[in-house]
């Protein structure tokens, strides 16, 4: 059995709409994350299985609904929610709560020209993936289940349907708070804050101004997460504020990549045209899209609007520095020191410089350098330059190569989800019914850390100039 709870239907009705699902016909799982299932004490026989995670049936005492929210796609405002996602309700679990919501089960009053279904590839696409954050220990939602249908709808391709279930700390959103500023009165607003941070942030109740210790609070949660995404290279692609967890995860995976040639410009998402999302530009974004949440928050900061901005534009202008901060700190870690200095900062510079200039995969650099699965990238004579200094800064900062390959192997995977190896396994699926590629890669992808032997199919990227990503909707 399920203790779902449905507290999100005690704030005001223009949050939601109770939404039944669209059946699936002659459902089937394809994946189910039993380790996920027993954290929430999740236990089902395998037919309830698949008629509540299909949302053919209906879990006892709950309510599905769409959640409103609104957004800046791309800068740009919009009206939006859930069109093809429902929440069936929150689990408490192990001291926590989260919620669990299907993706893809069918039309929203939020669906605008949406059929709200999913195509198996995507489904299955955003559970390896967010399955692998989670294993590189990046805060992120969490995928249960993948169940199929026999219905075919049209994409890129004519695909089988499928239904996610995918489970987050909350899926309350910048957009969700953005919809009720600019389109409900204050005292709504308020519910949604007060909902909101009694779920996430309880300790900030009673502090002196609780608005303003929720903005401080969740910018660094995102700063964290920026910093995390830099580490290993990932491109979320779709940073709308319909795209950003108050909780601090990465949430909403469309048309995501992970880089392999270092190159700050990198984009591969389709519809991002000029780059607004690109893998260096990333953290502006972030703090583009904690300023949205900003204006939302105050009129509860204080009464007067000038004070409320004099108080919120100190924490949101504290932004840069803080990111500086833990960026160098987290490459710092990338190369196997403790802390940072000038002269650590300027050697990370030079590397990077090196990585740009020589097209080297960002992935395999600190692999290399760390002395993990030699040969993955071309060494050249400017990388031995580098090395050298590199060796000799460690003795100055009383470091051994060994304490520094410690310290780099605890940040620095050995494997992700290269993107070629994550179109082969869904091309698999989906043109030959064939899911070993996908199991061999989701089971190597849950030890990224881990140095072993691996085949280089696993470790060597191909050359991706001119790949793109989708975002299956």
């Amino acid at each position: 059995m399920i203790d779902f709870q449905t507290s999100y239907t005690n704030l005001p009705e223009e949050f939601f709409s109770l939404v039944t699902p669209r059946p699936v016909a002659n459902p089937k799982i394809h994946l189910w994350n039993d380790s996920l299932a027993k954290e929430l004490g999740i236990q089902l026989s395998e037919d309830e299985k698949v008629a509540y995670f299909s949302g053919n049936k209906i879990y006892p005492e709950t309510s599905p609904l769409a959640m409103a929210y609104a957004g800046h796609q791309f800068g740009h405002f919009n009206m939006l929610g859930d069109g093809r996602a429902l929440l069936l309700g929150e689990l408490s679990t192990n001291g926590k709560t989260v919620d669990i919501q299907l993706k893809g089960s069918g039309r929203t009053p939020f669906s605008r020209r949406g059929d709200g279904k999913g195509t198996l590839s995507s489904m299955l696409r955003e559970y390896l993936i967010s399955e692998a954050m989670f294993a590189l220990k990046i805060p992120t939602s969490r995928s249960l289940a993948v169940v199929g249908g026999s219905e075919k709808i049209v994409r890129r391709y004519v695909e089988e349907s499928a239904v996610l279930t995918r489970t987050a700390s909350s899926f309350i959103r910048v957009g969700t708070f953005e919809f009720a500023y600019n389109f409900l009165d204050d005292s709504k607003l308020q519910a949604l804050f007060d909902y909101t941070i009694n779920r996430h942030y309880p300790h900030l109740v009673e502090t002196e101004n609780p608005a303003i210790s929720f903005l401080e609070t969740v910018m660094q949660r995102q700063i964290k997460l920026m910093i995390n995404w830099i580490r290993v290279g990932f491109i979320h692609g779709v940073m709308n504020t319909d795209n950003v967890a108050i909780s601090g995860e990465t949430i909403d995976y469309g048309p995501c990549a992970f880089m392999n040639v270092y190159y700050p410009q990198t984009v591969y998402s389709s519809i991002d045209e000029k780059g607004r999302y690109s893998f260096g530009n990333q953290p502006f974004i972030d703090q583009w899209n904690m300023s949205c949440l900003t204006d939302t928050l105050l009129p509860l900061i204080h009464e007067n609007e000038k004070i409320a901005i004099d108080m919120a534009e100190r924490i949101l202008n504290s932004y840069p520095g803080l990111f500086e901060k833990q960026y160098w700190q987290m490459m710092a870690n990338k190369i196997g020191f403790t802390q940072t200095s000038p002269e650590i900062k300027q050697l990370i510079e030079e590397l990077l410089k090196i990585m740009r200039i020589n097209r080297l995969d960002y992935t395999n650099t600190f692999l290399h350098i760390s002395d993990d699965c030699r040969n993955l990238i071309n060494e050249n004579q400017e990388l031995l330059s580098w090395q050298e200094k590199w060796k000799k800064i460690l003795q100055s900062e009383n470091l051994s190569f060994d304490d520094a390959k410690q310290l780099m192997t605890q940040v620095n995977p050995l494997v992700i989800p290269r993107n070629h190896l994550v179109e082969k396994a869904l091309n698999d699926v989906r043109e030959k019914n064939d899911f070993t590629t996908f199991h061999e890669l989701h089971k190597i992808l849950e030890k990224p850390y881990e140095r072993r032997k691996l085949s280089s199919e696993y470790l060597l990227p191909v050359d991706d100039n001119g790949y793109q990503t989708f975002c299956g909707t």
